[in-house]
């Protein structure tokens, strides 16, 4: 595992650059594409590590994009925060409600603690929708401003897509210290067997809510950086869809993965946009690649990468074997050999 982790975060110090760099030539609907994937990642983050690390069922994250998206526009337009103070405002309220959705987790699971994270998910649409007083209700909230950070004004597409991506390794890096510590592998044992990680000593009860509550931080975090992405938000985008495309990205990718929430991103938000090159045929196209991906492989897409790893090391085995045989089969006749010898 430690093996993994550090390959991980190689791949992340290389990757950095090469995304840096490579946006460069693209024009401004390119970047805001390459910048949603990159929102969508960090919130994918959070969902990895309640579904695919800690085993919890959550339909909720798009109701915490939700929330840090409506948070940091309400601060950064009528209060006027900057987008710094309300990103790290937004990502503590979204924590703060994760903790309190967390505590149904204590007692339901499977199916049933997903039917009560979409009721969550209803309410929090709802509220967004109808109280007009404080989220602007169906007009949403308009000309919500990009950051200017140490005078550089990073209004402009191609400078606020690198700010993304300084936050998304960032919080990148922030995930992989956390499933190398040993909350990472509580989450791992709550994952696989909640009665024998409590009497190997892991709480329960804390691993469950603070599972909840840092995959809701991150849901939280990425819809602050979407508010001023898209500089108008309403209630649409959070509707009870967001949570099952997330629910989508995580499954698609790799749940359980690090960098399942990336490929999951590239096949939810970017492939989509890619494959409108065929007309009217991309969602019948997209719909035909999902159900591909889920009869061939369930574990998603970097499942197939470790299956052909599987076998591979399966198929080195069984030569090994084969190669070993005449050896011992030789070794064997001597011995037998030997044995008849000394008995006459």
């Amino acid at each position: 595992m430690i093996r993994r982790l550090d390959a991980s975060l190689l791949i992340l110090l290389v990757a950095f650059p090469i995304l840096w760099l490579l946006p460069s030539g693209l024009k401004s609907y390119g970047l805001y594409v390459v910048s949603l994937w990159l929102v969508m990642s960090i919130a994918a983050m959070g969902l990895n590590l309640t579904l695919g690390y800690a085993g919890l069922t959550s339909l909720a994250q798009g109701a915490f994009l939700g929330i840090g998206a409506y948070a940091t526009a309400i601060l950064t337009t009528k209060a006027g925060w900057p987008l710094p103070a309300a990103f790290l405002a937004s990502s503590a309220l979204s924590f703060a409600v994760g903790v309190l959705l967390g505590f149904p987790a204590l007692r339901v699971k499977h199916h049933y603690l997903a039917f009560v994270t979409l009721a969550f998910t209803v309410v929090v649409f709802l509220v967004a929708r109808n109280e007009q007083w404080l989220t602007g209700g169906v007009f949403g909230i308009a000309n919500i401003p990009r950051p200017v950070l140490f005078g550089s004004d990073l209004g402009a597409a191609l400078p606020f897509y690198r700010l993304l991506l300084c936050v998304t390794l960032v919080l990148a890096l922030a995930m992989w210290w956390l499933l190398k510590s040993p909350w990472g592998r509580a989450f791992l044992a709550l994952r696989e067997n909640a009665v024998r990680a409590a009497s190997l000593g892991v709480d329960i009860r804390a691993y469950t809510l603070l599972a909840f509550a840092i995959g809701s931080a991150y849901g939280g975090a990425a819809g602050s950086l979407y508010a001023p992405l898209v500089e108008f938000i309403d209630p649409a985008p959070f509707a009870l869809s967001a949570s099952f495309v997330l629910l989508l990205t995580v499954v698609a990718g790799g749940a359980g993965s690090f960098f399942g929430p990336f490929v999951g991103a590239f096949f939810s938000y970017m492939l989509p946009e890619l494959l409108r090159a065929t007309g009217g045929w991309y969602l019948i196209i997209y719909a035909a690649v999902v159900l591909l991906i889920v009869m061939i492989s369930p574990t998603g897409l970097l499942g197939l990468i470790e299956r052909w790893r599987d076998h591979r090391s399966q198929a080195k085995a069984a030569a090994a074997r084969a190669a070993a045989a005449p050896t011992l089969g030789a070794a064997s006749g001597e011995t037998d050999s030997l044995g008849k010898g000394a008995t006459q």
